[in-house]
């Protein structure tokens, strides 16, 4: 199979780093003109520069904002243009007990994770049904289905995701545009890295941090391992292209096996 997204414009939220950085990277790589997302325009430009250095043949723009924000997102979208390709990728996470999460991270948790998401689908997807062409990404995660005892308030925005992803769906029913959530396992990023030495022996060396962190607190991985963002972001670039056309209301894992379900 071949994945080809040539003339297509991609916008991916959250992509200076880690997991949208991976996505970004891919979908340049199968020929779509990628947008570059990041509050601070010091941090695109210097991702833009980067991944041009690792391949001076992808298109990539510079549109950065912060879209938890309803002028950020505007701002964003005017240096985008058409989007045909829509990757909700940002999001917060954290290890905070339960009884001690306050009013105001519930909110800011949904404002970023669940909010941001909602405002750029509304923005894009009407121009993507007139088209009759569009795919919409949300990246959600295993903990929207196995709930966190460490970090509740993540795992209830990513549940929400996955409703937000089924509904406007339905809202794009036989128009050509499909909607999708992408349920990304425990995934090896700098963020990640920070967050499993909160809660693991910050002395042990990260081979030896990362396999007790999946020991205690991820036992049920059938990888056992951390998954890397380029793997996400190969589901990403597929479920992206015209090949995935059929797939749409879907929450497709690429968790290692961590859900022990048979479906979703």
């Amino acid at each position: 199979m071949q994945i080809d997204l040539t003339a297509k414009t991609a916008l991916v939220t959250g992509s200076t780093q880690g997991i949208g950085r991976a996505i970004a990277a891919t979908l340049a790589d199968a020929g779509a003109r990628v947008a570059i997302n990041g509050r601070r325009p010091e941090s695109v430009t210097t991702t833009i520069d980067e991944l041009r250095a690792e391949s001076d043949a992808r298109d990539l723009i510079a549109a950065p904002g912060d879209v938890t924000t309803q002028q950020g997102a505007d701002d964003v979208l005017a240096a985008c243009g058409t989007v045909d390709v829509l990757v909700n990728n940002l999001g917060i996470f954290g290890a905070t007990p339960a009884m001690e999460i306050d009013d105001d991270q519930w909110r800011r948790y949904f404002e970023v994770n669940v909010l941001s998401a909602v405002r750029l689908l509304r923005a894009t997807l009407p121009g993507m049904i007139e088209r009759g062409w569009g795919r919409v990404l949300n990246i959600a995660s295993d903990s929207a289905i196995v709930i966190p005892a460490e970090m509740i308030q993540y795992g209830t925005s990513k549940t929400a995701l996955l409703a937000v992803s089924r509904g406007f769906a339905k809202e794009a029913a036989g128009t050509g545009v499909t909607v999708n959530s992408v349920i990304a396992g425990p995934t090896h990023t700098g963020g990640v890295e920070d967050f499993v030495y909160q809660l693991v022996d910050k002395s042990l060396p990260w081979d030896e941090a990362q396999r007790e962190f999946m020991k205690q607190h991820r036992p049920q991985s059938l990888l056992q391992r951390l998954i890397e963002p380029e793997e996400i972001a190969n589901m990403v670039a597929y479920l992206a292209s015209p090949l995935a056309s059929a797939t749409t209301g879907a929450a497709v894992r690429v968790d290692g096996g961590y859900v022990d379900s048979i479906v979703p």
